[in-house]
């Protein structure tokens, strides 16, 4: 049995592959420069872009089931060669705005993205398995530079609270759901496993690298105009809104990770920890 997985050289994906093999999976990785990718003995890498089916005509053969990247260009065309070549099981990731639980989330640009794919995916046939995370911890990488150069970072709603995923527990939700079929069919809402308000996040980074840092509060229009030259203006009013009705009501934890995998989620903690190096001066 093959295991597919595309979208593998982000952290989630790196995560999965080394789980997969460490279950003694037979592993296939997708890639747009395989050259770069990296990976070690006992993986195959394919090179092409799995969003647009631009891939060799032997690339989904033997492939069983597959880990589902939600390619920003849609995965349509993924789906019609997964289709043709047999795949039997999909596990994919989306977000919890396609849960729709909040007012906030409807018709935000994460809320569509990941309904459209989601829709794909059940308009292929395909079994699948549905993974929605909430916030991935990896976000807070976002402040990394003004960390290592000022020592702060400049924000609104400090007080808002969240409770942040760790990369490698959605990996490890989904290779369990890959090596096991009792998931097939099911949908999972995840979090990390406690509710932080953003400065705490900040704090726990600023412990993990021996280094006192500041949150210095700045306005939601100043936050605007200082992303609008990086950020659609979809993307900056999703985060105000998210982060500015999470002050009042902080996000609730969920148990998934530990429900699925038997281990408990990783803390902020931990994921400062794992990436003391992306913040240290």
């Amino acid at each position: 049995m093959i295991y597919l997985v595309t979208g593998a050289t982000g952290p989630i994906g790196r995560h999965l592959v080394a789980q997969l093999l460490a279950a003694g999976a037979r592993v296939r990785v997708t890639t747009r420069d395989a050259e770069k990718a990296a990976f070690g003995a006992g993986v195959e890498v394919v090179g092409g872009n799995f969003a647009t089916g631009d891939l060799p005509s032997g690339a989904l053969a033997g492939v069983t089931k597959a880990f589902v990247f939600p390619a920003d260009g849609g995965v349509d065309a993924f789906l019609a060669r997964a289709v043709e070549s047999g795949v039997r099981h999909l596990v994919v990731l989306s977000s919890l705005a396609a849960a729709r639980w909040h007012e906030r989330d409807r018709g935000s640009v994460s809320n569509l993205h990941h309904r459209a794919i989601e829709h794909a995916v059940a308009a292929s046939g395909i079994p699948a398995t549905i993974l929605r995370p909430g916030d991935m911890a990896n976000n807070l990488l976002f402040w990394a530079w003004s960390i290592k150069t000022s020592g702060a970072v400049y924000g609104p709603y400090p007080t808002s609270a969240q409770a942040p995923i760790h990369e490698a527990d959605i990996a490890a939700v989904a290779a369990t759901a890959l090596l096991d079929d009792a998931h097939v069919g099911k949908t999972y809402a995840m979090t990390g496993p406690e509710a932080l308000t953003r400065a705490a996040m900040l704090a726990t980074i600023g412990a993990a690298i021996g280094r006192e840092l500041s949150y210095v509060e700045i306005t939601a229009e100043a936050f605007a105009e200082q992303m609008a030259p990086y950020m659609p203006v979809g993307v900056i009013k999703m985060l105000l809104d998210y982060w500015s009705d999470t002050v009042a009501a902080p996000y609730v934890p969920l148990s998934t990770v530990e429900e699925v995998t038997g281990r408990p989620a990783r803390t902020i903690a931990v994921w400062a920890a794992d990436h003391r190096a992306d913040f240290a001066p």
